[in-house]
């Protein structure tokens, strides 16, 4: 195996096609609504989701870590600021088709934390990655299934807006299992091959209910549970009024 190949970072290409996403998200205000950015666990994306989405450029100080430190990946980029920047989770069904090709095999947790210090790796349960295999590779059912899971935990989240820094592939067979039921041209769109850093907006509906949960200003009322003084006291009088009149 190539190291050259191994868990690919951005080419200085790539990080101009970042800093002109980052110019948009901030351009038209997304960057502020931004409840929480998941990226897949590869170099390339981490350095995607913090180059997009992390604050400022940083400065050293104690309490606050940065995203990504100086030339992470040999990227000759400047330290990435947490300030004001969403929090960033690394999931791993989010990841690239597994398997057979190096730069879709992750380095380790161990790694990734000293190159992004900001970043939450906790989901992730394997320090080293055990999923790509060097002579197996996933299939497009396969990989389509693990989409489908992703979405299925994605739905529980409490957060509203999320971002999703991910792989094209991934993207294209989990994004073609859905559009059935809509217009053909809707179903053309929601199967097209994202290009290098392109943004497109989604909206989940779960008509299933899987994920909903009562709005955090819902209040159920009756606390403590008692009578409903006066009104209790005169449904109770018109009740009792009722009784003596019946024969």
């Amino acid at each position: 195996m190539n190291p050259v190949y191994l868990d690919a970072h951005l080419t200085p290409l790539g990080w101009q096609q970042v800093d002109n996403l980052r110019k948009h998200v901030q351009a038209c205000g997304l960057s502020k609504k931004i409840d929480l950015v998941i990226t897949s666990p590869l170099l390339r994306t981490l350095q995607t989701a913090v180059g997009v989405f992390g604050g400022e450029g940083y400065t050293d100080r104690f309490d606050v870590l940065p995203l990504m430190v100086a030339n992470a990946g040999n990227s000759g980029r400047a330290a990435i600021s947490s300030l004001d920047s969403p929090p960033i989770v690394a999931v791993e069904l989010c990841r690239e088709h597994l398997g057979v090709h190096p730069c879709d095999k992750r380095s380790s947790v161990t790694d990734y934390q000293f190159l992004f210090p900001g970043v939450d790796f906790s989901l992730i349960e394997s320090d080293e990655d055990i999923l790509w295999k060097a002579d197996v590779r996933e299939t497009k059912e396969e990989l389509a299934a693990r989409g489908i899971k992703f979405l299925n935990w994605l739905w529980t989240r409490k957060e509203k807006e999320i971002a999703v820094v991910t792989h094209s592939g991934f993207l294209f067979h989990t994004l073609t299992t859905f559009g059935e039921d809509c217009h053909p041209s809707v179903k053309t769109e929601i199967s097209r091959h994202f290009a290098n850093c392109e943004l497109r907006s989604v909206v989940i509906v779960d008509k299933s209910n899987i994920g909903s949960d009562l709005s955090a200003t819902n209040f159920p009322g009756k606390i403590p549970h008692g009578p409903d003084r006066p009104s209790t006291i005169a449904e109770n009088n018109m009740e009792g009024k009722s009784s003596k009149n019946e024969p």
